[in-house]
């Protein structure tokens, strides 16, 4: 009977578990590989998760007092109230533009990481793309 060699057990793990931490890429498909208005809504607010979650990362990170905290207080706060109109099945282009504004304050003002201003920047562009498109095959 032949045994598996450490090595190959480890390697074959390692690969396993990152096709299963790796995130599905975006497509044409939301949720649940929802197609049309539905699956488009979840990709928009499923966006918006993402730049929310990567700003508290950054908050957490900077420490912030002052003007800086008050600039992810604003984008955090627009961006939920365009997440609260998009699950209502609007999309409040308004809204998503005082949101864009907020993130890309902080991105010009805030003291960030590197990787903290790359991330938020490429957030920055993909919500002017999800604006661009009116959520739309976003």
């Amino acid at each position: 009977m032949q045994t598996i060699s450490p090595r190959l057990l480890v390697a074959t793990l390692a690969i396993a578990s990152f096709a299963i931490a790796t995130p599905p890429q975006r497509g044409e498909y939301g949720e649940r590989g929802e197609r049309g208005e539905r699956g488009q809504r979840n990709m928009g607010r499923n966006l918006v998760g993402r730049v929310q979650n990567d700003l508290r990362r950054a908050e957490r990170f900077a420490r912030p007092s002052g003007k800086e905290k008050e600039r992810f207080y604003n984008a955090q706060r627009h961006l939920s109230q365009f997440d609260r109109e998009m699950s209502r099945g609007k999309f409040d282009k308004d809204k998503l533009d005082e949101a864009i504004d907020d993130v890309h304050n902080v991105v010009r003002n805030n003291t960030l990481s590197p990787g903290d201003r790359d991330e938020i920047d490429g957030d920055l562009r993909d919500l002017r793309e999800l604006r661009a498109r009116r959520g739309a095959s976003y």
